[in-house]
């Protein structure tokens, strides 16, 4: 009996593609945590340098696993970073290359967010037996049709939009914004300490099967409130804080969400989970000014290392080394297929992705293959191959809306060594003319692949 139940298993993982170790018997499928902070800056946490606070669970997931020091964002915004990471694509592809804005007056709450069409890795996961949640922001569009229920996730707890009030849960327009899947249900709580109850339950019930939970906090994103801080946003408002009084809450909301990656850790600890699960942190983008971009040039919006390099830890206990530090460049998008891959998961035929697995730097630490890697926002755009990077600001278009967040001293073309200037002080477009040609035509190339109608296509 138990030599037919593992010959069907070995049949069954051949079909759904799942790893199979020497002896024919099925590996057991991995779970998966992907924690993303919101706003969070390079040097937020103390294993980039903080010296103002300690963030001591982040510190340690560092220590067990592998750090990133030139990991980026897809975008230096919220709403692109997560269509990104969903998708394994540029943001362009599906659209949602700019902010999913909660006031109606942008034109974008009914018709604008992530396509239920689209493949995600929740929907990939769960359609080969995982079992899939969001616990926290969705942000990627405020109609039901584009609810993280449509996208494959078995369960959502959280907020569709780019934020809400920590304790009231009311979004930028004064609406309530806390689901429980599509249905709009409100529950008491700071949200940091609902993420992560919401989390650790979910791992608690789901223990016994392959799940892949996406937990999206909030923090350090405004408004800026620690635990015990009154509401901003409601009928008991109080005046959003300034000030030292801002900083103090921006400690405690960073703190807070590192206390929550703490619980995470501990269950799948204390439920024997931790050596058969990858937990992958990282930020959606760079820190406005009220967070530490440590040396970085910029702060969040701006194509500036400062807007999209971000910290990112991968741990996994017996599987990726502990104390690894990796300075290969990887990016958002390279999340999908790096589960898929430790998943033993075939992509959907026809899918095309423009990431690549980071599975052999997590498991052999062995060198990416090199790429050419595209960043673009508001009429704004950064190309990077290998250490080189030009940003491109080309002049809009006569008739075209202003730029948002535009910096005086955006250069219309800037060419930097990452390698040896990390904060892009020195220009060097006019000292490698050769070096700007070859990379503006790589981006002119990719911004006509883009613009071709196939471009969309899986």
């Amino acid at each position: 009996m138990k030599s037919a139940f593992a010959l069907a298993s070995f049949f069954l993982a051949f079909a759904l593609g799942r790893p199979v170790d020497s002896f024919g018997a099925t590996a057991i499928p991995p779970n998966f945590v992907i924690i993303l902070a919101d706003d969070m800056g390079y040097a937020d946490l103390s294993c980039y340098g903080n010296d103002r606070y300690e963030t001591p669970h982040l510190d340690a997931l560092a220590r067990s696993g592998l750090r990133f020091t030139d990991f980026h964002s897809n975008g230096p915004v919220c709403s692109p970073t997560r269509a990104a990471l969903l998708t394994g694509r540029y943001q362009q592809r599906s659209g949602v290359d700019e902010v999913v804005f909660a006031d109606p007056k942008f034109g974008m709450r009914d018709d604008y967010g992530l396509k239920p069409s689209e493949v995600t890795f929740s929907r990939v996961l769960k359609e080969t037996g995982y079992r899939t949640a969001l616990m926290g922001k969705w942000h990627l569009g405020y109609a039901p049709k584009f609810n993280p229920v449509r996208h494959g996730f078995d369960e959502f707890r959280g907020y569709v939009s780019g934020n809400v009030d920590f304790h009231s849960h009311l979004d930028g327009i004064g609406a309530a914004d806390w689901w429980h899947n599509a249905e709009l249900r409100d529950e008491p709580g700071y949200t940091t300490h609902l993420i992560t109850r919401h989390a650790v339950r979910f791992i608690e019930e789901n223990q016994r099967q392959p799940f892949c939970l996406y937990v999206a906090h909030e923090a350090p994103h405004s408004p800026y409130q620690g635990p015990n801080d009154p509401p901003v946003r409601g009928p008991n408002a109080s005046q959003p804080l300034q000030g030292a009084g801002l900083q103090r809450a921006y400690r405690e909301m960073v703190q807070e969400m590192d206390r929550g990656v703490g619980e995470i850790i501990a269950t799948l600890q204390r439920l024997g989970l931790a050596e058969n699960t990858l937990v992958f942190f990282f930020s959606d983008n760079g820190a406005t000014r009220e967070g530490n971009n440590g040396p970085l040039r910029g702060f969040k919006g701006s194509l500036w290392e400062g807007g999209h390099r971000v910290p990112a830890i991968a741990a996994w206990p017996g599987k990726i080394r502990p104390g690894t530090v990796t300075h290969e460049t990887a990016m958002g998008m390279d999340l999908m297929p790096t589960l898929l891959e430790l998943s033993g998961t075939p992509a959907p035929s026809g899918h095309r992705f423009d990431g690549q697995s980071l599975a052999p730097l997590l498991l052999r630490n062995e060198k990416l293959a090199e790429r050419t890697l595209f960043w673009g926002y508001t009429g704004r755009f950064a190309v990077r191959r290998g250490p080189w990077k030009l940003i491109a600001n080309p002049p809009a278009p006569a008739g075209a809306k202003a730029r948002k967040k535009a910096a005086p001293d955006d250069p219309a073309v800037g060419l930097f060594h990452l390698g040896d200037d990390p904060a892009e002080k020195n220009n060097l477009a006019t000292k490698h003319p050769e070096r700007v040609r070859e990379l503006q035509a790589a981006l002119d190339a990719w911004r006509r692949e883009l613009s071709a109608p196939a471009s969309a296509a899986h």
